[in-house]
């Protein structure tokens, strides 16, 4: 067994986190790079600190998480969320929308979520559960002031009437829309899925996990969704034999339930 594979087992028992479910080449040069930035050699050195040391621990549990979010990101299929998938579900389902942002970030797309419905479908309840495994990104989105460039995508009426300019280039979102989402921290990997969603979304986070992780996290997702519930992944995303796993391509980066016969 390699250094690498005894520290992954050993970050496993420790943290619940498996490595193995990570693309190997791109997550071992991320950890050694932040070991040697600790002043660490060995991965056995890095581990026995992280053990003793709850705050590195904490740190390096963010650090295995890729943030990189903005609001409107990819505006083609935004527009598609709402000129096509939307009035979809509604026409299914006629009461409460039940939405969940996986792997959300900053929080710059469950927002975006909000604000479009309330734009253009304001008269349908909304309920919306943002998650993430990185609880420094989750404090981030709960306090809603975020860089200018996180707008550039974002319709310019979005802006002028959901946020407020509080210091030169950096914008607090409206409370109107952050009181309507739910943030809670989930671990993909390991941890319970909730169930009966409209529509889930995750994007941009599946392509740093193995095609075998991927898998499983698909198979949760339909089990996660109600009948003819959509699952929205990102732009370099695909589900490969979408239909082995029962899963219905239906617009670009859009994916519909199929039920299990």
């Amino acid at each position: 067994m390699t250094d690498y594979e005894v520290f992954k087992k050993q970050i496993l028992e420790l943290t619940g986190i498996d490595l193995n479910a990570y693309k190997e080449r791109q997550m071992k040069r991320r950890i050694t790079t932040l070991s040697l930035k600790y002043g660490f050699q060995t991965y056995e050195e890095f581990y026995q600190d992280l053990k003793k040391n709850a705050e590195r621990r904490k740190q390096f549990l963010n650090y295995l998480t890729i943030n990189v979010s903005e609001f409107y990101r990819n505006p083609m299929q935004w527009q598609t969320l709402e000129e096509k998938v939307i009035p979809d579900l509604i026409e299914e389902n006629k009461g409460e929308l039940r939405i969940w942002s996986a792997a959300c970030s900053t929080g710059d797309e469950p927002y975006t979520i909000i604000m479009m419905m309330k734009e253009k479908f304001p008269k349908v309840p909304v309920k919306l559960l943002a998650t993430d495994l990185d609880d420094e990104v989750l404090a981030f989105a709960k306090q809603g002031l975020y860089p200018q460039k996180s707008l550039t995508n974002l319709p310019e009426k979005y802006v002028q009437k959901y946020f407020r300019e509080v210091k030169p280039g950096y914008y607090q979102i409206a409370e109107s829309i952050m009181k309507e989402v739910e943030f809670r921290q989930h671990n993909l990997l390991a941890d319970p899925y909730g169930k009966n969603y409209d529509l889930i979304v995750c994007r941009n986070v599946l392509i740093y996990f193995t095609e075998e992780a991927k898998i499983e996290v698909f198979k949760e997702f339909h089990k996660s969704l109600r009948k003819d519930g959509y699952l929205f992944i990102g732009s370099t995303e695909q589900i490969l034999q979408a239909r082995s796993i029962h899963f219905e391509p239906e617009y670009s980066f859009f994916y519909k339930k199929e039920e299990i016969r």
